[in-house]
């Protein structure tokens, strides 16, 4: 089978053919109709994510498809269910063998690219806000990178929750994709001061930062007393340094949020999450935002999408026609 898989980090991934794998007690083998691309790809590339398998290894952390093959032990599925899995890796091959436990059915209806782009960003945005953040109805959301696989689904979310939302984004293009998202007011961060338009409209309650750097520094003096902020990620490439003074004089709250740990301390928060999550896209009140579908031999120029932040919502790889 084919598999994007990376084996030396000199040379990067690439393309291979690979063993159809086998099912052990309690997996499930999955026939993989599509992978959605995550900037924890990149991270994963270079070595630099918290959860880097060791090489060799096979990237993809997302998928949906039909199981094909289920080892001893596993009941919740059969040959022929539609499942979502958050792997971790080994997305980004034709089949891929996972955990039973990291599977959930697809709701009928659901096609494969959506569910593919589903967990990571709507499960991402879902728990930091409501589970996290406790952000209330009449609340100030401040969304960085705002039209980013995570961040459109903060302003979607953020919406349905009731919140004032303000989205921060680079150009006129991204910005009018938080504005389709339900955005009540739009930041470019290539020309505008994110702190004093964030003033003028009175300061944020809740930050939703999956960008970190400089932006991340200007939200948090941007903050009304008691904020909560959330660190989603760096994709600006830089860990902010916060300043404990600064928290403590307005009572400021900064607080991580990384999904897929809750798999391994609280995993029936993370399932809970998503069961809600199904039920809204079910009710046609979120619908996943991806700008492009790829096929498996155009993950390179996916990555890229990323890399340049070129994309809107998600990129998928499609592997089935």
């Amino acid at each position: 089978m084919r598999a994007f898989h990376l084996s030396d980090r000199t040379t990067g991934p690439g393309l291979v053919d690979i063993a159809v794998p086998e099912p052990a007690e309690g997996q499930i083998r999955v026939r993989i109709e599509a992978c959605g691309l995550n900037f924890a790809d990149l991270l994963m590339i270079e070595g630099r994510y918290q959860d880097t398998p060791p090489l060799p290894f096979t990237l993809g952390l997302e998928i949906a498809g039909t199981v094909d093959a289920a080892g001893s032990g596993v009941t919740a599925f059969a040959p022929g269910d539609r499942v979502a899995v958050f792997g971790g890796r080994d997305g980004l091959a034709d089949y891929g063998v996972f955990d039973a436990s990291r599977a959930v059915l697809l709701p009928e209806g659901m096609d494969a690219v959506d569910a593919a782009a589903f967990q990571i960003a709507y499960g991402t945005s879902h728990l930091a806000l409501d589970h996290r953040a406790r952000l209330l109805p009449g609340e100030t959301l401040l969304v960085l990178g705002a039209a980013g696989g995570v961040g459109l689904t903060a302003v979607e979310i953020g919406k349905l929750m009731g919140a004032r939302v303000v989205a921060c984004a680079r150009g006129a293009d991204k910005l009018e994709a938080a504005r389709d998202a339900g955005a009540d007011h739009l930041i470019d961060a290539s020309t505008q001061d994110i702190r004093d338009e964030m003033k003028a409209l009175g300061g944020a309650d809740v930050v939703y930062d999956p960008v970190g750097g400089d932006q991340f520094d200007a939200a948090f003096r941007a903050c009304r007393p008691e904020a909560r902020l959330l660190t989603i990620g760096f994709a600006s490439g830089t860990v902010p340094q916060i300043k404990a003074n600064h928290m403590l004089v307005k009572n400021l709250t900064v607080m991580g949020l990384y999904w897929g740990g809750y798999l391994g301390f609280r995993p029936e928060i993370l399932t809970g999450s998503l069961a809600t999550l199904f039920r809204w896209h079910s009710e046609g009140r979120i619908r996943p935002h991806v700008s492009h579908v790829l096929p498996l031999d155009r993950v390179e120029e996916g990555l890229a999408l990323l890399r340049d932040r070129k994309s809107t919502g998600k990129v998928v790889i499609r592997l089935t026609d």
